[in-house]
């Protein structure tokens, strides 16, 4: 049973991922952290979404922006190891309280497009790497920080995704060296592997059928709603 409600979670996750070209972080990790605890829920999130980035980056890589991208990824270098001290200090109850809080937070800012003008320029970069970074390797959820930038930067849709593939795929590539692989069974590591493809060949095959906007609303609605619920249950443990 468990192994198929990990499958289900990283098959909703993939498929919201090729979907919308983000949210694979905001869907999954609330539910992997509650299914598999803290540190594992993590360290998986970082493996699939690293994957995922690494595929998705494949047909666009000749749109990423280097000198934009720089100064994100070497931020994002820089606060990874923070990230995993916090989470390797903290009690589990705190853990999820501090996951779900960001993961809401996160959420909330990207719904309202935020404009800040701290996240401008090279400077909006380094604190959007920065913020990414930690965030990823503390809750999983690395995205959020590099879309505020996006939209501050008046990036459209198109400039974004390769460019978020591309984050994605360093950022995830650090925590995974600082945090290492989740400890899953041969068969766990099927299910998910094969719950990435499935979910890859449906949200690819959904792309252009349902409209952007309300593809948006629905992963940051389900994302919004495994925030708050990983926030009900830290509290629930203290």
């Amino acid at each position: 049973m468990g192994d198929l409600v990990l499958a289900g979670i990283v098959l909703l996750g993939s498929s919201v991922q090729w979907l919308t070209g983000m949210g694979f972080a905001l869907v999954a990790v609330p539910a992997l952290v509650l299914l598999l605890g803290p540190a594992e829920g993590v360290v998986l999130a970082n493996c699939a979404a690293g994957a995922i980035s690494v595929v998705g980056l494949a047909g666009g890589w000749r749109r990423v922006r280097p000198l934009a991208m720089v100064p994100l990824c070497a931020a994002a270098a820089c606060t990874v190891p923070a990230g995993t001290w916090l989470t390797r200090q903290l009690p589990e109850p705190v853990l999820l309280l501090v996951m779900g809080a960001l993961v809401t937070a996160a959420v909330v800012l990207v719904m309202r497009g935020a404009r800040m003008p701290a996240l401008r320029g090279v400077k909006g970069a380094v604190v959007a790497g920065a913020v990414g970074g930690f965030m990823n390797s503390a809750a999983g959820v690395g995205g959020p920080p590099v879309s505020l930038y996006a939209v501050n930067a008046g990036w459209t849709v198109r400039e974004f995704v390769p460019n978020a593939m591309f984050y994605g795929v360093v950022v995830n590539a650090f925590s995974v060296a600082v945090n290492g692989v989740p400890e899953l069974g041969a068969a766990r590591w099927g299910a998910v592997v094969g719950a990435m493809v499935v979910g890859g060949v449906i949200g690819r095959g959904l792309a252009g059928r349902i409209p952007e906007k309300g593809a948006r609303l629905l992963v940051l609605s389900l994302a919004l709603a495994g925030g708050i619920t990983a926030v009900g249950k830290g509290l629930w443990g203290l």
